[in-house]
């Protein structure tokens, strides 16, 4: 079996030159040979000689250093996936949607705390959720608006993610703890196919400080992956998915590939692949597309 080892480093800051790709080459046993996917942002070394994927990717991390790169060691085969399954806050916008409501109350930096434990796994998140839904009772609804068009930014990338696996007939679901009357928007923004998140509850045009039972976490996401493979009739290796905090990981683990984009750590070090570097265009050169082949409308 052949392998791949991809390297990618940020559109806005190339690290990726031929000194570097032949220094990494040198680590790979068997016979390498590179293939540019971007010149200067990313590039793949095959091998025909097998490896160990989690033993490779020690090794060559190492050899990296500092150097502002990401890699993902994987097999050369069905490297195209079918499903994107991703995660919102932090994932495809660079907010957190509820420290943004809460900005409007003055509560952020509480309520951000609440959310950082979450995302880092040292509470759970369900009843994290709540507590954080309570400090918001009374705030008015229409607020979510001018919450999005002045606080909320979408990821680098992702919209090109989202369109270029489309147009190569995949399926993209946004799953997200976080809130339907921010999915939607963002989903139709970046072009997802569907998105689930919470409802917040209101009444007379002020939220009630409760969410809709049951909340989706962590379980919820990974039921709707295996819904979706159900669905369109697809296996786990089929499918990439990306997320940043603790109530990612079912879902992470039972993707082919796993994504943690600018994770906490936690979930950096269970994840099958890291983006500490990179943005979101980091999941097509995985998937062996070419910067030509991106869908950029």
């Amino acid at each position: 079996m052949s392998f791949v080892v991809t390297l990618i480093s940020s559109p806005a800051n190339p690290a990726v030159d031929d000194a570097l790709i032949e220094k990494l080459a040198a680590l790979v046993p068997g016979e390498t040979r590179h293939e540019w996917l971007n010149p200067g942002i990313a590039a793949d070394i095959f091998t025909t000689q097998a490896l160990s994927v989690s033993e490779a990717t020690d090794t060559l991390r190492s050899a990296l250093g500092e150097t502002p790169v990401d890699l993902f060691v994987q097999p050369a085969t069905n490297r195209r996936k079918r499903l994107l399954i991703a995660d919102m806050d932090s994932t495809m916008i660079g907010q957190e949607c509820i420290d943004e409501l809460a900005a409007e109350l003055g509560l952020k930096d509480t309520i951000a705390a609440i959310t950082e434990r979450a995302m880092r796994g040292e509470i759970e998140f369900e009843p994290a959720l709540q507590e954080r839904v309570a400090l918001l009772k009374g705030l008015d609804s229409s607020v979510v608006d001018k919450v999005i068009a002045e606080r909320i930014t979408l990821t680098p990338g992702g919209r090109t993610l989202v369109q270029t696996m489309k147009a190569n007939l995949g399926y993209a679901a946004l799953v997200s703890g976080g809130f339907t009357v921010f999915t939607s928007k963002i989903a139709e923004k970046i072009g997802f196919d569907e998105n689930r998140a919470n409802t917040l509850l209101e009444e007379a045009g002020k939220l009630t400080g409760t969410v809709q039972m049951p909340i989706l976490g962590k379980q919820a996401k990974l039921d709707r992956l295996n819904e979706l493979l159900s669905e369109k009739k697809i296996e786990p290796d089929d499918v990439i998915a990306v997320g940043d905090g603790a109530n990612d990981l079912a879902m992470l683990e039972r993707a082919g590939i796993g994504a943690a984009f600018y994770a906490k750590p936690a979930v950096a070090a269970q994840a099958d692949m890291r983006i500490d570097h990179s943005d979101l265009t980091a999941l097509l050169y995985i998937q062996g597309y070419k910067a030509e082949e991106f869908v950029t409308d």
